[in-house]
């Protein structure tokens, strides 16, 4: 078994920061996966999955292990809905185009997300008035220290906004090896959130398909968000912070527009894109690296930044709103 040493992950994070790892394998399944943890060359030990979530401010001492197991199989299917076993390796936008092509509907919402399967659950990504959670069964993970494979369900993931178990206090326990979903062969299409109906009309679509959805989702995502295969990004930077109606009221008298979503009975969310594109931000140049011109949300490396200059961007940025909005930001990218 090959652990590569000093191994390049620049091209493993969507951010495309130089670094490296002191060891690094990648693992096609569980057998090989409890293989390369039976020889680790070294402790840490750090999971890699589509690397669309993390900065990296420094070189990864330890080891490095990518999952890369694959795999779409339909498990159980009845008139209604279809059950899908996914590996955690698959790349999260070809599974939800592999849905769409098949007209299995819930995920074409959460077209064009980067990532891995893997990592869909543990933050439960979401987007468009859809999360993963919605469609979720459940998530077969490997305990790192027993070896042994145990399955959550839905309710026992305690899924959160952009948060699970697996964040919290799970984090480092488990590697996610397989998800699966239950989509519907006839399900009711969420078009209200953002501009998916606009984008309807204007292409005068009035009995949307699942494609159609997924089309529009993928037309707004490339018309505010870079590509990170041309400029190095991990989608929003920032969590929508929940913030109290007492609080939200006073925001109000100062900012009349102030947007918000009901959360609960005590609390809205703001959206952190509007907070620090109000607060100056956006599009702000720092030669190699800044904030999105289109997106407030998205830090962006145009070549050559460090992950620590990023990091420290996003501290500016987070000290800024809390002094001007008395809100605290909080990262939904993984530092490390």
């Amino acid at each position: 078994m090959q652990f590569h040493q000093n191994f390049n992950l620049s091209h493993l994070n969507t951010f495309g920061i130089q670094s490296a790892a002191e060891y690094f394998a990648a693992f096609n399944n569980i057998d090989e996966l409890n293989k390369q943890l039976n020889q680790l060359p070294k402790e840490p030990l750090m999971i890699l999955g589509g690397g669309s979530n993390i900065l990296i401010t420094q070189a990864i001492q330890g080891t490095v292990l990518q999952n890369k197991i694959m795999g779409i199989d339909i498990i159980e299917e009845t008139e209604n809905d279809v059950i899908v076993r996914v590996g955690a390796g698959e790349v999260w936008h070809d599974f939800v185009m592999w849905a769409v092509n098949n007209n299995y509907g819930g995920v074409e919402n959460l077209s064009l997300i980067p990532g891995s399967v893997g990592a869909g659950p543990m933050q439960n990504i979401g987007a468009y008035g859809v999360e993963i959670k919605d469609v979720l069964l459940n998530v077969e993970a490997f305990h790192i220290q027993n070896r042994e494979v145990h399955t959550f369900s839905n309710e026992a993931c305690e899924f959160g906004y952009r948060e699970s178990i697996f964040k919290r206090y799970l984090k480092g326990a488990y590697v996610i090896a397989y998800v699966s979903f239950r989509l519907s062969k006839s399900p009711e299409l969420n078009l209200e959130y953002g501009a998916i109906r606009e984008v309807l009309n204007e292409r005068n679509i009035n009995n949307p398909s699942i494609k159609d959805v997924s089309d529009a989702v993928i037309h707004i995502r490339q018309s505010k968000l870079p590509d990170p295969k041309i400029i190095g990004n991990a989608g929003s930077f920032f969590k929508n912070p929940a913030v109290t109606k007492e609080h939200f009221e006073e925001l109000q008298k100062r900012y009349p527009n102030i947007p918000a979503y009901p959360l609960n009975e005590n609390h809205v969310k703001v959206p952190a894109g509007w907070l620090i594109e109000q607060a100056g931000w956006k599009g702000k140049d720092f030669g190699s690296y800044g904030v999105h011109d289109k997106q407030a949300l998205v830090l962006v490396n145009r070549g050559g930044a460090s992950g620590q200059e990023i990091f420290d961007l996003s501290t500016q940025i987070m000290e800024d709103i809390h002094q001007k909005f008395g809100i605290a930001l909080e990262r939904e990218v993984n530092v490390v």
